[in-house]
């Protein structure tokens, strides 16, 4: 009798372990050229409130959140199809 191999899950966890793990530097990176235009737009167009510099900042932290949904979805069909 042959026993069966069963596939190793250690490269796939590594895998999506490094996928994620980029995530965070990701989102600040999003965020922080966000609030960077922002400052920059209200230095070139002041008013009484900060207004560029939150709208801005709000804006991206939602796309930085839908990139991250997106991502996260793509693993999880991507660890569906292999199991």
């Amino acid at each position: 009798m042959k026993k069966s191999k069963k596939p190793s899950q250690k490269p796939k966890q590594l895998n999506n372990l490094a996928r994620l793990s980029g995530v965070g530097l990701q989102m600040g990176a999003t965020i922080f050229l966000g609030a960077y235009a922002g400052k920059w737009l209200d230095q070139k167009y002041p008013s009484d409130k900060n207004w560029f510099t939150i709208g801005l900042t709000l804006l991206f932290v939602a796309i930085a959140l839908f990139n991250v949904l997106r991502q996260v979805n793509k693993i999880n069909s991507k660890n569906d199809k292999t199991n």
